[in-house]
C-alpha cells in the first residue's frame, strides 16, 4: 500500500468518525430535552401548531396517556417534583442531584376519554414512570406557539384547575412574549383567579418591570380579592421594593382591606423598617 493510499484509507476513517461523533451528539440533544422515564417510552411528534396537534392527538387515544413538550425554563431553582401516585408519572430516583438547574421545564397534558384533563409542570429532574405506557412527545415547540396555546385554557368557561396551570406555565417560561402576557392578564385576566395568579407570578419573575401593574391592580381593581392578591404580590417583591411599597399602602390606601392586608404582610416580613412603622401608628 502507498503512503498515499494509507493517507486517503486514514483521512476517510476520521471523516467517519466525525460523522458518528455528530450522530452521537446530536442524538443527544435532541434527547436532552425530553423525560427520562422508566416504565415506558417516548414516541416523538413534529409539529407546527399545538394548538391544533395536541387536541388532535389526544382524541385518537383509546387509554389514558401523556403527553408533553419542553419549554426555556426562567432562572432559578424551580424544582418541581411532588412524587405523586395518581396517573403514575413519578417514582424514586438514583440519578446524580443536579447541581445547577436545568434551562427548560416540562409542559406535560393528561388524556382521558379523548379529552385532556390535567395540565402539570415539571422540572428536568424529575424521575418519571409512565406505568407502561407511552407518553407521546412533541418537538421544537417554540414559545409563542406554547404561549398561544396556553391562552386558550384561561376562559371563564374553563375550570380553576386549567387558569391557575396555564397561568404557571406561562410564568415559568423564559421570554419576553411570556412576561408580557403576565403583565397584560394581571391587568385584563378573564377571571380574578387568573389575574391574581398573574400578579403573584410577576412579583416572583419581573421585579421592578411589575410593580406598577401590581399597584395599579390595587387602585383601580374593582374586585376585593383581586386586590388582596396583589397587596401579596407586593410581600413577594425583594424587600427593598416591596416593604416600601407595602407601608406606602397600609398608610394611606383608603380601602380598609388594603390597609389591613398591608399591614398583615407588614408583620409577616420581620423587616425593621415595617416594625418602625407600626411603632409610628401606635404612638
Amino acid at each position: 500500500m502507498s503512503g498515499d493510499q494509507g493517507s486517503g484509507i486514514r483521512d476517510r476513517r476520521w471523516l467517519l468518525l466525525l460523522s458518528v461523533a455528530g450522530l452521537v451528539i446530536s442524538a443527544s440533544s435532541a434527547g436532552a430535552q425530553t423525560p427520562r422515564l422508566s416504565n415506558g417510552r417516548i414516541e416523538s411528534h413534529a409539529t407546527t401548531s399545538i394548538a391544533r396537534d395536541v387536541p388532535a392527538l389526544a382524541a385518537t387515544l383509546t387509554e389514558p396517556m401523556w403527553i408533553g413538550y419542553a419549554q426555556p425554563m426562567i432562572d432559578g431553582n424551580h424544582n418541581m417534583c411532588d412524587y405523586w401516585n395518581d396517573g403514575r408519572m413519578m417514582t424514586q430516583s438514583t440519578d446524580p442531584i443536579r447541581l445547577e438547574p436545568a434551562g427548560f421545564f416540562f409542559v406535560m397534558f393528561r388524556v382521558e376519554n379523548k379529552q385532556i384533563t390535567r395540565i402539570r409542570t415539571f422540572s428536568a429532574n424529575c424521575p418519571l414512570d409512565a406505568g407502561g405506557k407511552a407518553v407521546h412527545w412533541f418537538t421544537n415547540v417554540s414559545v409563542n406557539d406554547s404561549v398561544s396555546y396556553m391562552k386558550t385554557f384561561m376562559s371563564p368557561t374553563q375550570t380553576r384547575k386549567f387558569n391557575d396551570s396555564a397561568v404557571t406555565v406561562l410564568a415559568l417560561t423564559e421570554g419576553d412574549q411570556p412576561l408580557n402576557e403576565l403583565l397584560s392578564i394581571a391587568r385584563d385576566g378573564s377571571t380574578s383567579s387568573v389575574k391574581g395568579n398573574a400578579l403573584f407570578w410577576l412579583a416572583q419573575r419581573a421585579g421592578a418591570k411589575s410593580v406598577g401593574t401590581i399597584t395599579a391592580a390595587i387602585e383601580n381593581d374593582p374586585d376585593t380579592e383581586v386586590k388582596k392578591k396583589a397587596v401579596f404580590a407586593l410581600s413577594q417583591l425583594p424587600r427593598d421594593e416591596g416593604v416600601p411599597l407595602l407601608i406606602q399602602q397600609a398608610r394611606s390606601n383608603k380601602n380598609p382591606v388594603v390597609r389591613k392586608q398591608a399591614m398583615f404582610w407588614l408583620g409577616q416580613s420581620k423587616d425593621p423598617r415595617a416594625l418602625k412603622f407600626f411603632e409610628d401608628i401606635l404612638k
